[in-house]
């Protein structure tokens, strides 16, 4: 089993208070106040779960420098209270950073459902990529 420290702890709480007020911020018709501040939540819980280091290392890597650059700009976009301007620039940068992810992510939704017809489909739809 894997060891938690107290930094993580904090940062996982950041983490989870920051995509509450993103969440909150979106339903309350972009409020730029609640998403600036749970932007903020969400990057600072981030550098205390990985640490300063690595999150640096993984914004600031050459092939994900176009990602970083949408991502940090959305962000500092919702800070200067432009929120959907800055929302839809952050998730296309969030979609550039994490694209190699997803199919990882989706295999392990997969394996978990383990519906048959999904599953064969989707395998079937890969395969052609």
């Amino acid at each position: 089993m894997v060891a938690i420290t107290e930094f993580q702890k904090i940062g996982i709480g950041l983490v989870g208070f920051g995509l509450f007020f993103l969440l909150f911020g979106v339903l309350l018709y972009f409020d730029s106040v609640l998403l600036a501040f749970g932007n903020i939540l969400f990057l600072t819980g981030l550098t205390f779960i990985i640490g300063f280091r690595k999150t640096s290392h993984f914004f600031f890597q050459r092939h994900k420098f176009r990602g970083s650059f949408f991502f940090l700009g959305g962000v500092s976009l919702v800070l200067c209270r432009w929120p959907i301007i800055g929302m839809l620039v952050e998730c296309y940068g969030f979609i550039l950073l994490f694209r190699s992810f997803f199919p990882m992510a989706l295999g392990f939704v997969l394996s978990l459902v383990n519906i048959p017809f999904l599953n064969d489909f989707l395998q079937s739809g890969s395969s052609m990529v």
